[in-house]
Order: C-alpha cells, then structure tokens, then sequence
C-alpha cells in the first residue's frame, strides 16, 4: 500500500484560549491573531500537496480551514468527529475557576483519568474511540495522498498517543500550538509522527509585518 500522509492542525487562537477558558464543544470564534494564523497555514501549505481537506464543524475549527481551503483551492469537508473533547461541567469556566471550584472534578482531569467524563462531557477513552476511528477512516479513503485535518487541542493529544503507542494516563510530554502542523504517516497500517508542532509558518508571518 502507498504511504498515506495526514497533515493535522490545531485550529487558529481564540480569546478563550488566552484567558485559558475550557472550551469544550463550545462554539467560540477565531481571535484576529488565530485568523493571522490560519492565513499564515494557509500560505504554508499551498504548495505541499493537499489533495483533501477536512474539518470539524465547531467554528474556530472551520474557520482555520476556510483559510486554509482559500490558499490550497480545496473545500473544507465537514467531519463532526474532529470536535473537541466535550468538557462537561467545565466548559465556560478557566482553568482557574475549574480547580477552584470543582476541585474533585478538576483532580480527575489533571490526573488523566481515562474513565472519568465531566459528569455530562467525554471520556478519554470515548474521545480516543472517536478520534482514532475518524482518523483511520480519513487515511483509508485516501491512499498515497496527502490530507489536512484541522481539528482541537484535545484532539491532536489523543492523535499524539494513538501513533506513539502511549498510554491515555501519561502526563503530556509534547505541545499543542495554535495552527502548529503536525504531520503524520500511515503504511501497511504501521502509523509514524514525521513533525510535530510545526510552527516556522508563524514565525515568517510575523516577520512579515514588522515594518
């Protein structure tokens, strides 16, 4: 079988991302500088290939790959499993507020626990399900190509450990930034990390516009 290449993005920054608010499936738009990012993305990837672009459907998500789309001439593909992770209990409330006051809540989800689900939210091992099935079926219908999802944060960590082979329970040891690429492969069913947490794209936007 011919190598499969999908590229994966965490979608452009949202206010909520810098006051560290749990989005969730809360459907927050792009900040001015995360639709910087995704033009930047966009510019990035226009010559690498892309023979297929997919999404999820929340807005910041689609957003980043409407840019990304205009830049690659390629229609985003709506794929609801690329959401984020539902947060439950958590989801409006910082990181702060989360530990203050839901502390019980808040020591099951710095923990890792791989069964606990926010009360109303997802699991990790519901999340894993869902992402890692979107995931395979995406490179199986597309052989030899090379693909783009954009997709959460959540997300990326779950794709992260399904290809690495490591546990749902494990303190996370690689970052997740803003429209960073992460790129990854799939042979004979055997999946590799090629780059991750690219983001050499943002830094020449920003040079771009100092003057």
């Amino acid at each position: 079988m011919p190598e499969t290449r999908l590229c994966l993005l965490r979608h452009g920054e949202t206010e909520w991302n810098v006051a560290r608010r749990i989005q969730g499936q809360v459907d927050v738009d792009l900040s001015a500088v995360g639709w910087r990012q995704a033009e930047a993305a966009g510019r990035w990837l226009a010559d690498a290939g892309i023979t297929a672009l997919y999404s999820s459907d929340l807005r910041r998500a689609w957003r980043t790959a409407e840019a990304i789309g205009r830049a690659l001439n390629l229609v985003p593909r709506a794929e609801p499993a690329l959401r984020e992770r539902r947060y439950g209990v958590f989801e409006g409330l910082t990181q702060e507020e989360a530990k203050r006051d839901l502390p019980a809540v808040y020591a099951a989800f710095a923990g890792r626990d791989p069964d606990y689900d926010f009360v109303s939210g997802e699991s990790l091992k519901t999340l894993f399900a869902r992402v890692t099935e979107a995931v395979r079926r995406i490179a199986a219908e597309h052989p030899g190509e090379r693909v783009a999802l954009v997709t959460h944060g959540g997300v990326l960590d779950i794709v992260n450990r399904f290809v690495r082979g490591n546990p749902l329970h494990l303190p996370r040891d690689f970052l997740i930034p803003n429209a960073g690429l992460n790129w990854i492969s799939c042979r004979d069913g055997a999946w590799a990390i090629e780059v991750w947490g690219e983001t050499a794209h943002l830094l020449a936007d920003a040079r771009d516009e100092l003057p």
